[in-house]
């Protein structure tokens, strides 16, 4: 049974008794792009919308990455730009301490006036899978890894992007460093925090790394059997990073590849299968996992370029992807292998799962899982064989099969638009309106004249 989408008024009468202090409280959802949007109110507004819902544009859910309306989707002057409801989502009204001490925030999801789960919102998007699961008597366990970079606010004098100083220091960190450990004492002041108010969050965040570049780290959050949480979860501490980061001085930037010579930031998300009675279908004395496994390995593996608009969901995604870059190019799997795009890490059989490696840091949360979880259950539930791991360089397998994953938004786009399978998971409707989004952002992206255009052809053209 799934858990309930909308939160007791109850709950607000408890927190507000319990922090008499909260003066104003932001309400949020999660908009078809990833970003974060709503309102803050006074504190005195805060039940009624527990009690009965706030009313918000329809339309908000279907603006483009930078906010601005997008009329294909028929929802800004066709549909009169129409209200609908928001409900609170258990358990997510918190103090928000970077925002201020008497701050709180609470996360929404949104529904139809009738009460129906808007079938836009990315959160019902990913509902609409798990329940396929939870018919089955499966639920899917899952944990996100988001690795970012923390960016000086200051730019360098030809407007690019730099590494903070560090608080301690007083340096720009330099070199690689993978898993350095100086690295992240340069930066502790920021980790200390960003733990502090994670824990204030109810967000269960784990150990942290100095990743593959100056400045890059990724932090790990802890597997749920609710990959609907799990995706809260992911959205909320990418929420908290950034205004954390602000208050140390930084930007915590989750873009893809913010530099053309460093390593891309992606988002991997560990994925395992539970039966109803809490033990992992996948776990199994051989290394290549259950059947169940490779079967949800095969499904993603088979939908992996089907699912690419959604793991790469911009322009600046596709940057990342790279031979030798430890971003995935091609649909492989391997077994304790980082160059494949799923790899089934090394440990004990208990712990059997799959790495999904292809995302990027960019994507939205609710969406990467809803892909990739349509695509496991697909799998199962056709028993899709996903071939024989890779065994070495996944690069080099990927360049002798000539089996590459789209590096053009455009195709990605067009391919998502014609699966058969993720429309029947996911949605007509969220489909074709998800189409029309990108299809208006590749559209305003393409129209700029930049910096590049200058330098390449106002003389030599």
């Amino acid at each position: 049974m799934l858990p309930s989408l909308v939160a007791d008024p109850q709950e607000c009468r408890d927190f507000l008794a319990a922090h008499p202090e909260v003066q104003f409280v932001e309400v949020f959802f999660t908009s078809m792009t990833g970003v974060p949007r709503g309102k803050r109110l006074r504190v005195h507004e805060l039940q009624a919308v527990y009690d009965y819902g706030r009313f918000l544009p329809g339309s908000v859910l279907v603006v483009d990455v930078t906010g601005a309306d997008c009329e294909s989707t028929g929802l800004v002057w066709e549909d009169g730009d129409a209200d609908r409801r928001t409900r609170p989502v258990p358990g997510t009204l918190k103090l928000a301490p970077w925002l201020g001490p008497d701050m709180a925030q609470v996360m929404l999801s949104m529904y139809e006036l009738d009460g129906h789960p808007n079938d836009l919102d990315p959160r019902h998007v990913l509902r609409r899978v798990l329940e396929r699961y939870s018919a089955d008597g499966l639920t899917p366990v899952v944990a996100c890894e988001l690795e970012y970079y923390l960016v000086d606010l200051e730019r360098t004098a030809a407007g690019g992007l730099q590494p903070p100083r560090s608080a301690l220091t007083g340096q720009r960190p330099e070199g690689i460093q993978v898993y350095g450990l100086p690295e992240l004492e340069a930066i502790s002041p920021f980790l200390r925090d960003i733990w502090a108010t994670a824990d204030i969050l109810g967000v269960p965040l784990e150990g942290a790394i100095s990743e593959f570049a100056p400045s890059q780290v990724e932090l790990t959050l802890k597997h749920k059997p609710d990959a609907l949480a799990a995706a809260d979860d992911a959205v909320v501490y990418k929420r908290a990073a950034k205004g954390v980061a602000l208050r140390h001085g930084c930007e915590a930037t989750f873009m893809a590849k913010p530099w053309t010579d460093r390593a891309g930031s992606g988002f991997h998300v560990h994925l395992s299968i539970n039966n109803d009675q809490g033990e992992n279908l996948c776990a199994s004395e051989d290394p290549e996992g259950a059947p169940i496994l490779r079967h949800a390995i095969g499904g993603m593996k088979a939908l992996m370029t089907d699912c690419m608009a959604i793991l790469a969901p911009n322009a600046n995604s596709y940057r990342r992807f790279k031979a030798n870059s430890y971003a995935p190019v091609a649909p492989t799997w391997g077994v304790n292998n980082r160059t494949v795009s799923l790899r089934v890490p090394a440990g004990p059989a208990p712990t059997r799962h799959v790495e999904h490696r292809v995302a990027g840091a960019d994507a939205n949360p609710y969406l990467v899982l809803a892909a990739l979880l349509a695509a496991a259950h697909h799998g199962i539930t056709g028993k899709i064989d996903p071939g024989p791991p890779v065994v070495g360089d996944g690069y080099a397998a990927a360049a002798a099969e000539n089996n590459r994953l789209p590096t053009d938004w455009t195709e990605a786009v067009r391919r998502f638009d014609a699966s058969e399978v993720l429309r029947d998971y996911l949605g007509d409707r969220f489909v074709d309106m998800f189409v029309s989004v990108k299809q208006t952002e590749q559209s305003r992206f393409q129209e700029v004249v930049t910096a590049l255009d200058y330098d390449w052809y106002l003389r030599n053209a």
